[in-house]
This record gives structure tokens, C-alpha cells and sequence, in this order.
């Protein structure tokens, strides 16, 4: 018994050795390929170099970093401190007030899930074709803003919200949307944070509908500006890992500071 189970304990964590490498690797082979020169790059160095500090200027020179990043962080955060409020506020309302057309209407938003953005990308561009707000940074947030996912996330974490709150609240004369918002809301913070997370880093990565619709280099998000430098005539790798290497910080930062609530809510909406 013993050796069978310090065998499956052996063989536990070698797979997560395995997995931790592979989740690992790429973010270590960024750090080597930002510290070498094009050359060494493409020629497969595994080893870190002397171009780091040569690749980090190049990249402020050819970037208007201050204001690339300005433009990521005001779609990210905007986009989704409006998503989560529409999203929260769907899912409280699908599980809270009871209707016959429901469950129906309530199918019909997860149904959407379905549709491929593929589908979606010539109609929303006319329509902000047509509205003049191509080229804008409220082009890009606004197909964002009703998520079918986050409002399905916030249905099944509503689930575990304690009715009897609501019934108390309602007794001591709290309108529904006080309710919402002073209990509702600090109960679910778990919830928030976890959905916060998704929502942002789906956000910050956003790349297709944002090349589609900004046209201009003064309203560009950074993974617009990684991908121009990648796919030059000539790339400087080096300075396109620079590149990655800002891009990814945000994110990793926005998970690593909430990791705790994250998990969190993710349990809560699974119980």
C-alpha cells in the first residue's frame, strides 16, 4: 500500500512538474529571446544575451509607449466595469424574478454562444460604420458590454446568494435596486473580482475587432502595435518580445493581485 501510493504521489507530481514547464517555458524563452538580436533569435539561442537593453530602446523609440498603453488601459478598464454591471445585473434578474418567458428568454442569451464572431464582424461593422464610430474606442466596447458568458457566470453564483437577505431586505423597505447594489453586490464581491478578472484580461488581449475597427496609430491598443512590429517587412524579434513582454505585465498583475478572490469565485459558481 505504501509503495502504490507513494508511486501515485510520485506520479502526481511529476505531471504537475510537466505541466508547471510547459505553463513556464514560453514566459522564460520571452525573457531570453527580449535579451538577444534577431540573429540569435532566428539561429535558436537558449541562452540570455547582451541586446536587452539595446532592444528596450528601440522599442520606446519606435512606440509611443504612454500612449499605447493609455489606449489599452481605458478600453480594458471601461469595457469591463460596463460589462460586469449590464452582466451582473442580467444574471441577478434571470435568477431573482420568476416569469413563464424565462428559462426561454434565458436560452435564447446562451444560444448566442453559439454564433462564431466571424458571423457578427461584417454586421457590427456597418452599424458603426453607420452611427460614425469607426475609429473610436467606444467601437470596440460596446459589442463587449452584454457578455452571454459573464451573464450565465453571474446566474449560477446567484444561486448561492442567500434569499433570505433579499426577503429581510425587502421587509425593512429596501427597493430592489438598493438591494442590489448595498447587499447584493458586497456579498457577491468574490464574484466580482473573479468576473473582473476573465472580463479584463479577455479585454486587454482583444485583437481582431479592435484591427478591424481603429485605423489610426494615435487609437491603437498595444496588442495592435506588437502584432505591426511582428509582421514588418524586416521584424526586430527582439524588440517585438519587448513588446510581448509589456503587454503580458497587466495581466499578470490584475490575476496575481486577485488570485485569492478569483479562485473564490470560481468555486462560488461551480457550488
Amino acid at each position: 500500500m505504501n509503495a502504490s501510493r507513494l508511486f501515485g504521489t510520485a506520479l502526481q507530481y511529476a505531471f504537475l512538474g510537466l505541466a508547471a514547464f510547459l505553463s513556464i517555458f514560453p514566459f522564460f524563452w520571452m525573457l531570453i529571446s527580449a535579451s538577444n538580436t534577431s540573429i540569435d533569435i532566428i539561429g535558436g539561442k537558449t541562452s540570455f544575451g547582451d541586446a536587452f537593453a539595446t532592444n528596450v530602446t528601440n522599442f520606446f523609440t519606435q512606440v509611443d509607449v504612454p500612449l499605447v498603453f493609455w489606449n489599452s488601459t481605458k478600453v480594458a478598464v471601461l469595457a469591463t466595469v460596463l460589462t460586469i454591471v449590464v452582466s451582473s445585473l442580467a444574471g441577478y434578474g434571470f435568477e431573482m424574478f420568476k416569469s413563464k418567458a424565462r428559462e426561454r428568454v434565458y436560452s435564447l442569451v446562451l444560444l448566442t454562444l453559439m454564433i462564431p464572431f466571424g458571423a457578427l464582424m461584417i454586421p457590427l461593422f456597418m452599424m458603426m460604420a453607420k452611427t460614425g464610430l469607426i475609429n473610436t474606442h467606444i467601437a470596440i466596447m460596446l459589442p463587449t458590454i452584454a457578455s452571454a458568458f459573464i451573464i450565465f457566470y453571474f446566474r449560477q453564483s446567484t444561486k448561492a446568494f442567500p434569499t433570505e437577505l433579499r426577503d429581510a431586505a425587502k421587509v425593512d423597505g429596501l427597493k430592489e435596486w438598493q438591494i442590489f447594489f448595498y447587499i447584493y453586490m458586497p456579498v457577491m464581491r468574490s464574484t466580482y473580482a473573479a468576473a473582473f478578472v476573465i472580463v479584463f484580461m479577455t479585454n486587454w488581449n482583444n485583437y481582431l475587432w479592435p484591427l478591424i475597427v481603429l485605423q489610426s496609430n494615435e487609437t491603437k491598443t498595444i496588442t495592435l502595435v506588437v502584432s505591426s512590429l511582428a509582421s514588418a517587412y524586416y521584424p526586430d524579434y527582439g524588440v517585438v518580445m519587448i513588446g510581448t513582454i509589456l503587454a503580458t505585465l497587466p495581466t499578470l498583475f490584475v490575476f496575481f493581485v486577485m488570485q485569492r478572490q478569483f479562485v473564490q469565485g470560481m468555486l462560488g459558481s461551480v457550488k
